[in-house]
């Protein structure tokens, strides 16, 4: 009985390392934190930016592993889906911009001068999309 526990501690230690790894290089080798900052014009704040990732991952592999239960209100819900839309927006954009994903689209499709739109289309829909999920999912 010990041993299959211990098993499956040695299995999950493996596994949270090898994704905390992935993360990590995500993270440095594409430079999505300083591109970040770059974009929203905040590099003063690339310290707050860090300690914002590593708490994140950390609160959320805290939760992952319990059931927490909050009693809010929709309206709480309605600002946290919006800082987590906000968040996810500007880190696809970063990660788009890091790789030059759209530049490339955006010179095949011939829509350069309007590229801006496109960014904007991403960042607003991964949003609306955040705050869907909050409102429509979490809340029931």
């Amino acid at each position: 009985m010990v041993i299959n526990y211990f098993f499956v501690v040695i299995i999950g230690l493996a596994g949270g390392v090898a994704v905390g790894s992935g993360l990590v290089a995500f993270l440095t080798v594409l430079g999505i934190v300083p591109r970040l900052t770059q974009l929203s014009k905040t590099k003063n704040y690339i310290k707050l930016y860090e300690w914002g990732v590593v708490v994140g991952a950390i609160t959320g592999s805290w939760f992952s592993l319990r059931e927490p239960l909050f009693n809010l209100s929709a309206y709480f819900l309605l600002i946290i889906g919006l800082f987590a839309g906000v968040f996810v927006g500007m880190l696809a954009a970063a990660l788009t911009e890091v790789l030059n994903v759209f530049p490339i689209l955006a010179k095949r499709v011939g829509v350069v001068e309007k590229i801006i739109y496109l960014f904007m289309a991403i960042v607003l829909g991964k949003i609306f999309g955040s705050l869907f999920h909050w409102i429509y999912f979490v809340d029931r």
